[in-house]
């Protein structure tokens, strides 16, 4: 029986840190659904994966973790599945309900309103997990963890979690002219010196589309994740990178993005989907990271260092990113064009 009212709540919003009210009340509007729905790239392969892994899915039960409109359920549900348990935090499940009403799934959907950590499920063990999880640079939002803790505590021996890979890539960009925009402008603000905002404005990493003729680097894969074994722990890391310039240009920035692989029947081609710049549009676009130094950049140039991410201290839902790099410039003024440094930013 599903329990989507405030009341039948398993978890009481209010008595959640201020930062997990403004989470979850983030996804009550229907607007930020609207954009995940409208993302065909991110929709379609959910659906596609589904549809391509029926038989996996036929009398299955099913754990869609964040169900949001439910529409990850009703795929599940209409490829096979026995039953499918939705489960979401946010007052859209309310809607997700009426949804799963008037679509004919009232039966084979249970609707249960919550965070999932303090919800017990109809079923001891599932089959499979599906959820959308995954945020800004991937990690952003936490809600990974919540994915994970499904796994360790419900789902069956050789079950299955829809996607279940995923990496995080990098290059190099010139942005020179859209970085210094945003810098120049606390120069002289209505006649007013604003630059103590320079540091906070560079601490911050930018959300956007960006024109893959703007990469200016060779690309890396800095880590990759294997849902059926991460832990929780290896959300924090620390890795090396190392970039290769592709021709004479500034290197102004590092660009992230991150790739999905579902599973896939064997001998088959699995389903995949790359938020990159060098992709279709999704609604996760780029993550920039715009460096301290403009980099004068010739043909072969090295920029190697280590990118460290870690769940920021105040609010485990927001990221600490740092960024060493040591630009390695060759050529007869290599010296003067070689840089090392260290950059911080917080995702929040």
């Amino acid at each position: 029986m599903s329990k989507t009212t405030k009341e039948q709540s398993a978890t009481e919003k209010d008595k959640l840190s201020q930062s997990e009210q403004h989470y979850f009340t983030s996804y009550d509007h229907f607007g930020i659904h609207e954009e995940m729905l409208q993302d065909t790239v991110r929709t379609l392969s959910y659906r596609n994966a589904i549809v391509q892994n029926k038989d996996m899915f036929k009398d299955k039960i099913v754990l869609d973790v964040g169900c949001g409109t439910g529409i990850l359920s009703m795929f599940a549900a209409k490829n096979g599945a026995k039953h499918v348990i939705g489960v979401d935090m946010s007052s859209i499940i309310e809607m997700a309900q009426k949804i799963v009403d008037i679509n004919g799934f009232s039966d084979k959907i249970t609707l249960l309103r919550g965070k999932l950590e303090d919800i017990v499920l109809p079923y001891q063990k599932v089959d499979i997990i599906v959820s959308e999880w995954m945020g800004y640079f991937l990690l952003y939002e936490s809600m990974l963890d919540t994915v994970l803790y499904a796994r360790d505590r419900y789902l069956a021996p050789g079950g299955l979690i829809f996607p279940d890979k995923c990496s995080i890539h990098l290059a190099g960009l010139e942005d020179s002219e859209y970085k210094h925009q945003k810098l120049d402008y606390w120069q002289d603000v209505y006649g007013f010196d604003y630059t103590p905002f320079i540091p906070l404005v560079m601490k911050e990493p930018i959300v956007d589309t960006v024109e893959s003729s703007l990469i200016n680097t060779t690309r890396t894969k800095i880590i990759d994740f294997d849902l059926n074994t991460v832990t929780l722990e290896d959300l924090k890391f620390n890795v090396p990178f190392k970039l290769q310039a592709k021709r004479q240009d500034t290197i102004n920035g590092l660009i992230a993005w991150f790739d999905n692989v579902f599973p896939a029947p064997k001998g088959q081609k699995p389903i995949e989907f790359s938020t990159g710049p060098y992709a279709a549009y999704t609604h996760w676009k780029q993550t920039v990271f715009y460096l301290e130094d403009d980099l004068e950049c010739e043909k072969g140039d090295i920029l190697e260092g280590t990118l460290f991410c870690a769940p920021n201290g105040k609010n485990n839902r927001d990221l600490d990113v740092k960024i060493k790099y040591d630009f390695k410039a060759g050529g007869v003024d290599g010296k003067e064009r070689s840089v090392k440094n260290e950059n911080t930013y917080l995702m929040h």
